[in-house]
């Protein structure tokens, strides 16, 4: 049976095991220390690695720990979606779907044009502007592009229409090959450090740096470097056993995220130069503590940390589109599935032509708009596991956050704190163009639930599965 077989059947397969959920959570928030680089020159070496340390208890474990008890309580496909849904109904639902499709426009055509750029070290004439076939206002297609296609987007989207499985167990692979050279990096500098009695810590901050705004750069990056746990409940549907298999791989998975953004930098401090640091450093550092080759093997390591990203995080963002066409806000052709494997096949294809068109594009202004938007859907989280304690407190909770409302607020208050705190650096960054961005996108959401409201109820049908059968079902 070819695996381009689809069907209209909305019915999920779970296939995805505990250690390729622990791969696939990896990329879905890091794919390793690549182009933190310029985090130690702008903050300095000490307040670096502090806040690689610190940030995850603040802003990452709480994005964790509410994501485990509502996937595990809840586990089907879509995440904050769904989570709306049962929590506050259709209407923020919709929107928690839709500004989490909008996100991924913008962040996902990051990685096959980072691919690129990687790879054009290898390849010159693939550099940014070296072969260009055609520009029209903020796209540009040329060879660079072109690259990022042909090998990034297209392979991936075909290894996703595979299934859930056939990703988790590629993410194993890719993580090795990603994680391999920065760790022989850090083994070698740790080891000249000991050597040399060395203090990686010092300097605390660099000296030219006013304090406020080394820390204020150094959280903005580190927070971003923690923010993707709550993908986990996009692909909830997919996974085996998780109200056990969940909150295992969020624990292993945080363990690793940590080790492997805080040991290459203090590995790469060994070699001198910090202050210049910028993002694709770790070949020039490789290069004086191993040779070519080492620094050869940090760039292909880059471009499967690219890769692994990309098709991670092309798994869940697939998903959204798929969950609003089952429930009939969009058209049911983007609910069409693999009858052999149950991936979202035309989603899947949907997403990876929109995704190739941004990446063609200058976007830089965007950013800021894939910050707020992830931050608003990690405040929505915390609103539906409130409203679900609430309104279904018999809800069966495999991992349930323990301390009753003081357990909320432990996790709730920081994260809260921390969204407010990054919201208000990137005012400083950007200015009044920030909240210009994030008000018409809002704006655009609110106006498409009307037209999306009538299409639902003239299409939506009682074939469609229930939530509350997929969520029993998880619990047998």
């Amino acid at each position: 049976m070819s695996m381009f077989e689809t069907t209209t059947t909305t019915k999920v397969v779970r296939q995805v095991a505990f250690l390729p959920l622990v791969a696939i959570i990896f990329f879905s928030v890091s794919g390793g220390a690549y182009s933190l680089e310029a985090l130690v020159s702008a903050s300095g070496p000490g307040l670096a690695l502090l806040l690689l340390l610190l940030v995850p208890v603040i802003y990452g474990i709480p994005i964790a720990a509410i994501t485990t008890e509502l996937a595990t309580a809840i586990p089907a496909e879509g995440g904050t979606y769904e989570w709306m849904k049962r929590s506050l109904g259709g209407f923020w639902a919709f929107q928690a779907g839709l500004l989490r499709w909008i996100n991924s426009w913008v962040d996902m055509a990051i990685y096959p044009v980072l691919f690129a750029g990687y790879f054009s070290t290898l390849v010159p004439i693939l550099g940014e502007g070296e072969v260009v076939f055609f520009s029209f206002g903020p796209f540009q297609l040329d060879l660079r592009w072109l690259t990022g296609v042909v090998l990034v987007i297209i392979p991936m989207a075909l290894l996703n229409i595979r299934g859930a499985k056939s990703v988790g167990d590629s993410a194993l692979l890719f993580t090795v090959f990603a994680l391999l050279p920065l760790l022989i990096v850090a083994g070698l500098g740790i080891w000249r450090l000991i050597m040399e009695g060395a203090n990686p810590f010092v300097p605390f901050m660099p000296a030219a740096e006013a304090p406020g705004t080394a820390i204020a750069v150094g959280l903005s990056v580190v927070m971003w470097c923690y923010c993707g746990f709550d993908r986990v409940g996009l692909i909830a549907g997919e996974i085996k056993d998780p109200g056990k298999t969940i909150p295992k791989a969020m624990v292993v998975s945080m363990i690793v995220i940590i080790a492997t953004y805080a040991l290459p930098i203090i590995g790469a401090l060994a070699v001198p130069g910090w202050d210049e640091w910028y993002a694709g450093s770790f070949s020039d550092v490789a290069a004086v503590l191993g040779g070519s080759w080492l620094a050869g093997f940090v760039t292909i390591g880059a471009l499967f940390c690219s890769i692994g990203l990309y098709s991670s995080l092309l798994m869940s963002s697939a998903r959204t589109p798929f969950v609003l066409s089952r429930d009939r806000w969009l058209t049911p052709a983007l609910a069409r599935q693999s009858r052999k494997t149950g991936s979202p096949v035309v989603s899947i294809i949907v997403c990876s032509a929109i995704y190739a068109l941004f990446a063609m594009g200058d976007f830089v202004d965007l950013v800021v708009l894939d910050v707020f938007l992830i931050n608003i859907l990690l405040l929505m989280n915390l609103v539906a596991l409130i409203a679900l304690r609430i309104k279904q407190p018999d809800l069966p909770r495999p991992t349930k956050l323990p301390w009753g409302w003081w357990g909320i607020a432990v996790v709730g208050v920081p994260l809260v704190a921390s969204v407010f705190f990054l919201m208000y650096l990137q005012w400083l960054d950007y200015g009044a163009i920030a909240f210009v961005i994030l008000a018409a996108t809002l704006g655009v959401s609110l106006i498409a639930y009307l037209p999306a409201r009538w299409y639902q109820r003239r299409h939506q049908t009682s074939a469609l599965e229930p939530v509350n059968a997929l969520a029993a079902s998880s619990h047998r």
